[in-house]
């Protein structure tokens, strides 16, 4: 069925293959990601269209010894089949399996971890001058950098820096036009320009005839310094300027078609024999080789159980499913800003991800998608608070990271009316530790100012957001984690609700379990568990992390428990438990207290179910601290 795949266990295998097995190599490739993908669920389309380019560059070049960094890393899917994980990859994003992303400890072939984007460069280019410095200057050091990841201002660093350095680097723009959702800014409208020319490309297919470029030696040999020349001369003449690459320092060699294999080996064995920092762009159809993938790659980004052969989305992977955080915070935010017109949404290129692509549908004035650029998005909403708008900033809790100094210099130093919701707060499962969202409680409630609160259900959302947009509010976060949602009819008349103030939802007498967000759902789970074992268990949500509701903390230490438990989704040191405990101690309250939190640990991927077990968070665990 894969008559050379089989024979593929790493590069060196592929280097003794013909121009014609090549091609043949690719196709199969392709085909045992849809088939495997369809029944074990990952990041289908962003590898389907960089599987040439994946075999190209393991032909050309000498990995591991030349060091290949993709960003972002979901489309280094057949990059794992070629170096050795082919029989391993069923098992990818599953429990104990392979990770969706490169990993250097999984790896000698992943130079470099990227689960977030835009670090492709930077790390390519440490690598690059670590080499210089041993003495090694033959070593090659490639970036793949695609799938909107240069829209990040951490890529644009680099490049600024790499320019000048003189560096072995080559980087290799993967331009699919997409991220997730697609690709926006004036990058992308440079890129396009470049690349939809007629004129340009017109006289780029006259130059290439001219030198002999249909002729089939095997690999359809262009005589390439001399072409890259004249094209580039033409493209300056015009375009009228050269591009954003070469005034950066690169040498840009594209764009070229980066699903003609041919082209590709040429190509790169061309620039890997030159020195200094080289840029190959090249262009690729994000979803290549499925129908459905290519005519919607936002919903075949990663779309779940599949039929392979017709690439039928299963009816448990459709769009049709019961309400989820995501959704409520959509619908909710567009009666909102129907009822306020201050009010406006802004993503880094999770449109779809958050569910602001239905604000974008009705309010397309007042939503805006400022690419894969965190700290822009956030500093972008203070600069429309300063000016009398009330921005949701709308970015998922392990992405928020990458702006911290944003939301303490840019919003809270100067009390700016900003709302951060923090999708995919706590455990997200399949991603792993790149993208759990467990650090936030921890990094933001040490900032000045902060209004941090999370909703147990879906009600509460809808009254945390309701609460987010009245006068006075000042910076204001809401974390709410992905999916899980708890009403089937969320549809309440919102209210506000009075800030640092928690409510008790159970009473008890003997234990106390003092949670936050979403786990005190597992919290009124346990406590009715427990009482066939004969013990009453008191439940209180606190609803707000900051300000926390001290008054509801001291009444819990005067009534006497037993022990007192507290439950998170987010880490154990600096979090909400430790917070608890901070005021407890303060007040001379002499009650053990028990947190339950995140271990000091970097969190595998695996079900969301297997890994609140594994982390002593799930209702057991809370059964268990009740004894």
């Amino acid at each position: 069925m894969y008559a050379l795949l089989e024979r593929i266990d790493s590069p060196d295998d592929i280097k003794k293959l013909n121009a014609a097995e090549l091609k043949q190599l690719a196709s199969e490739i392709r085909r045992y990601i849809i088939e495997t993908l369809s029944s074990h669920p990952g990041h289908l389309a962003s590898s389907l269209g960089t599987v040439e380019l994946s075999v190209a560059l393991h032909y050309v070049f000498n990995t591991p010894d030349d060091k290949l960094v993709w960003d972002v890393g979901h489309q280094a899917y057949a990059h794992k089949i070629i170096t050795g994980r082919r029989q391993q990859f069923p098992s990818i994003r599953t429990y104990g399996g392979l990770s969706g992303f490169p990993r250097m400890d999984e790896s000698k072939y992943d130079a470099f971890g990227t689960g977030h984007s835009s670090t492709s460069i930077s790390a390519a280019l440490g690598m690059a001058m670590a080499s210089k410095l041993q003495g090694n200057e033959s070593r090659q050091h490639i970036a793949v950098i695609g799938d909107g990841s240069m829209t990040g201002g951490e890529a644009f660093e680099a490049l600024n820096n790499a320019g000048v350095s003189k560096s072995n680097i080559i980087v290799i723009l993967n331009d699919n036009g997409i991220s997730i959702d697609k690709a926006v800014g004036g990058l992308n409208r440079n890129l396009t320009r470049i690349t939809a020319s007629r004129r340009y490309n017109e006289l780029k297919e006259r130059v290439w005839k001219s030198l002999g470029g249909h002729e089939d030696d095997g690999r359809r040999q262009r005589r390439t310094g001399l072409f890259q020349y004249l094209t580039f001369m033409a493209k300056t003449a015009m375009l009228g300027e050269a591009n954003l690459f070469e005034a950066l320092g690169f040498r840009y060699f594209g764009p070229i078609d980066g699903h003609d294999i041919d082209d590709l080996v040429t190509t790169l064995e061309k620039m890997r024999d030159l020195k200094g920092p080289r840029l190959l762009h090249i262009v690729t159809k994000k979803g290549k080789g499925l129908k459905e993938a290519e005519r919607n790659p936002v919903a075949y980004h990663a779309p779940g159980l599949f039929d392979a052969s017709t690439g039928q989305r299963h009816s448990a992977c459709s769009d049709a499913h019961p309400p989820r955080y995501q959704d409520v915070f959509g619908h909710t935010i567009i009666e909102l800003a129907q009822q306020n017109d201050r009010i406006v949404a802004i993503t880094p290129a999770m449109l779809t991800g958050s569910s602001l692509n239905m604000m974008k549908a009705q309010m397309p004035n007042r939503t805006f998608d400022v690419g894969i650029a965190e700290q822009h998005a956030v500093t972008f909403s203070a600069g429309l608070a300063a000016q009398g708008m009330l921005p949701f900033c709308n970015i998922y809790s392990s992405f928020m990271q990458r702006a911290f100094d944003q939301v303490i210099h840019d919003v809270a130093l100067q009390h700016l009316p900003v709302v951060m919701c923090l999708d995919r707060a706590g455990l997200v499962g399949d991603d792993g530790a790149t993208h759990h969202g467990v650090f936030d409680i921890a990094y933001m409630r040490m900032i000045p100012g902060l209004t941090i609160c999370a909703p147990m259900d879906d009600h509460e959302l809808r009254d945390m957001m309701y609460t987010a947009q009245q006068p006075d509010m000042g910076p204001f976060v809401i974390r709410y984690p992905r999916g899980e949602a708890v009403n089937v009819d969320w549809h309440n008349d919102m209210h506000p609700l009075p800030i640092g103030r928690g409510r008790q939802l159970r009473e008890g007498s003997d234990v106390a379990i003092v949670s936050i967000g979403h786990p005190g759902n597992d919290a009124l789970r346990a406590a009715e568990l427990m009482v066939s074992k004969g013990v009453s268990v008191a439940v209180y949500d606190m609803r707000f992390v900051k300000p926390m509701d001290t008054d509801l903390l001291s009444d819990i230490a005067r009534l006497g428990y037993k022990r007192i438990i507290t439950i998170e989704d987010g880490v154990r040191e600096g979090g909400f438990g430790g917070a608890v405990m901070e005021y407890l101690s303060q007040i001379g309250c002499p009650t053990p207290v028990r947190v339950l939190a995140i271990p000091d640990c970097f969190v595998a991927h695996g079900s969301v179910a297997q890994l609140k077990h594994d982390c002593g968070i799930d209702v057991d665990a809370i059964v268990e601290a009740c004894q």
